[in-house]
């Protein structure tokens, strides 16, 4: 845990993530990052000059195998405050409009949802999982697929909903939420989407995998040219 905080403590120094008497909504996709980020963000409240209240929520998309009581189970046992939203995303997304290239899709739902439990739970942040490979992924989707230098940002304001987004495990790398989820046996949720291993976001990973063998400091090098390069909501605080 110690590692893995490290890596928080410093994304919410540099980007100022959280302030004090937030309420924070953590997004639990049942994935190791996102509980990795719900136990980090617990342990944080304890030593953390700034004082946060923090709340879990699982938006399930409809997938008949979709179970959360290990996720239900985790959160009692941390008295943290557990929401499950249910939806018609999956009969929207696969069965009525049979989208070929889904995530896309999907994603915008899930936030919609999202957005609207935390409004209704009086929170004024929502915290995400996305890590370090997540940041290099998106950078290299947004190049090849969408034709911008882009990727998204450690905190991003949304004016609609009055609602801010943070991401506390931006500098953690994969392979260390992926050891410390092994090492201590986090409830994982079994993966039930049919895209997964299949989509874009794959590919991405694969390819850097490929530049990783033949330029060992490509992530490295990738990452400060993001930091360095001016990016929407890069520039440290």
């Amino acid at each position: 845990m110690q590692r893995i905080l490290s890596y928080m403590r410093k994304a919410i120094e540099d980007y100022n993530l959280i302030e004090d008497g937030d309420r924070i909504a953590v997004a639990l996709s049942g994935g190791k990052d996102s509980t990795t980020l719900l136990l980090g963000l617990k342990n944080l409240q304890i030593f953390f000059p700034k004082k946060f209240d923090i709340i879990g929520v699982t938006i399930n998309p409809g997938f008949d195998e979709f179970d959360t009581s290990n996720l239900a189970q985790l959160c009692k046992e941390l008295d943290i405050p557990y929401f499950v939203e249910e939806t018609h995303i999956k009969e929207i997304v696969f069965d009525v409009r049979n989208e070929k290239n889904p995530c896309s899709l999907c994603a915008n739902f899930r936030r919609g949802a999202l957005n609207s439990v935390a409004i209704r739970e009086k929170c004024n942040k929502i915290a995400l999982g996305h890590n370090e490979d997540d940041v290099l992924e998106t950078f290299f989707l947004n190049l090849l697929y969408g034709g911008t230098i882009a990727t998204f940002a450690p905190k991003s304001y949304m004016d609609r909903s009055k609602i801010t987004l943070i991401r506390p495990l931006i500098y953690a790398p994969e392979k260390y939420i992926r050891s410390f989820a092994k090492k201590n046996n986090l409830p994982i949720m079994e993966k039930v989407c049919p895209m997964d291993g299949e989509s874009k976001r794959e590919e991405m990973k694969n390819l850097i995998m490929q530049f990783q063998k033949e330029i060992p400091t490509v992530r490295a090098n990738l990452y400060g040219a993001i930091k360095r390069g001016n990016l929407k909501g890069w520039t440290i605080e």
